[in-house]
């Protein structure tokens, strides 16, 4: 039995979500921005009247109005966004249990077991979602629906707003195989750029593509890809409290001054690197590598990762990492804009990956005595929040623009 998959999008959500607010707003341009007196000016949403100037979403804001110089700017209330986005998913609940959130605005329906109860015609069950989310929230979606999830996100991209897309498993090639390669899920521009070399331009190129070929120029990544280019996604739709396991554990911060000297980047390491520490040992796990990701002011990103000699979920080990391989590609004196750190190789045990010499009892004495320690920290920070209590060299952090941590899944 094929499966019948929905992939339910919310309309520019965020100005949808504001103009609820604001009716009178809806026929002229309206985006959410960030703070338009900082770095982080950007565009976060937009509606279909600033679309139509050509604004858009993560351009600065003086692009935007640049395009569209009566462009009206509102500020965002992510807490309202998280409200609404609890509910529409609530909404979703109602018509199948297996319902998988792709962001705050976007999520995966598996109705192939509860179809039945709504008259059985997907699409119609699709109209029906947006007619109660409308009738409910006063929000709109696009709706794509197929038999596996790459290809029901491809729906709900191919026609917007407000509409219902179907890709029906006995005809979904003449749909799907003329649309650009970059409409398809994961494939970036990197994966354009290297497939683009042997022409392929569109889904259809890749999928009459030899499977060896996309593998060979990006890894497992090619191949997977090819499998979605010839519908042969399986994945399935994870329910809500169903988590993917967690990949990598990693934090950044977007400064409002230049980081110039080591001394500054050292102590910009030492609270990403007591951050990304205190979530690997919430979550009970131990990371095997770091990589290090620095920015500079004119956006050009330059990233490094290392395994470790032993898994870890201490700062000082991570900060250690992190510094040698800054010490590797930064050049003293040059600015850096952003600094990430990123835990990978994430394991539930301690683990060691070298042979052990004769310092080791030495080194688990000290790396006791550190776990110790931090969870000490940790334990006062839960008690009294997060900014109870900091390293010395951590002490008197910086304010930031971009306190962004995530969970990779």
């Amino acid at each position: 039995m094929e499966r019948v998959i929905l992939h339910c999008d919310l309309n520019s959500f965020y100005a949808s979500v504001e103009l609820l607010s604001h009716p009178e707003l809806r026929a002229v341009p309206v985006a959410v921005c960030g703070d338009p007196d900082s770095r982080k000016g950007i565009i976060l949403a937009k509606n279909e009247p600033a679309k139509a100037f050509g604004v858009k979403t993560a351009e600065t804001i003086w692009q935007a109005r640049r395009k569209c110089p009566d462009l009206i700017l509102l500020p965002p209330h992510h807490d309202l966004y998280r409200d609404f986005s609890r509910a529409v998913n609530e909404i979703y609940g109602r018509y199948t249990d297996l319902v998988e959130p792709f962001g705050i605005d976007e999520s995966w329906l598996d109705i192939t077991g509860s179809m039945h109860l709504f008259g059985g015609d997907a699409a119609a069950i699709a109209d029906g979602i947006r007619k109660q989310i409308r009738r409910e929230l006063g929000l709109t979606l696009s709706v794509g629906v197929s038999f596996n999830k790459v290809f029901a996100k491809l729906g709900s991209d191919y026609k917007k707003p407000d509409a219902t897309t179907l890709i029906p498993p006995d005809r979904w090639q003449e749909i799907v195989w003329p649309l650009p390669l970059g409409a398809m899920l994961f494939a970036g521009p990197a994966a354009q750029r290297a497939l683009g070399q042997y022409g392929v331009k569109s889904i259809g190129g890749l999928a009459a593509m030899p499977p060896a070929l996309p593998e060979q120029l990006l890894g497992k990544m090619g191949r997977q890809l090819w499998e979605y280019a010839n519908g042969l996604d399986r994945s399935p739709v994870r329910p809500q409290h169903e988590k993917e396991p967690v990949k990598s554990i990693g934090n950044s911060f977007t400064f409002r001054e230049d980081l110039t000297t080591r001394a500054q980047l050292r102590r910009g390491a030492s609270m990403l690197c007591d951050s990304v520490a205190g979530r690997l040992r919430q979550h009970g796990l131990y990371c095997g590598a770091v990589a290090v990701g620095l920015k500079d002011p004119a956006f050009k990103s330059i990233s490094r990762q290392k395994h470790l000699s032993h898994s870890t979920h201490l700062r000082g080990d991570l900060l250690e990492a992190a510094m040698e391989l800054i010490d590797k590609v930064w050049k003293p004196g040059s600015p850096v804009r952003l600094l990430g750190i990123t835990a990978l190789a994430l394991t539930d045990s301690l683990e060691t990956y070298e042979q052990t010499d004769l310092f080791a009892p030495r080194r688990l004495e000290a790396d006791t005595k550190q776990e110790n320690l931090e969870r000490a920290v940790d334990a006062i920070r839960q008690k009294f929040g997060g900014e109870a209590i900091s390293y010395g060299e951590a002490a008197g952090r910086p304010k930031t623009l971009d306190d962004g941590g995530e969970d990779g899944g």
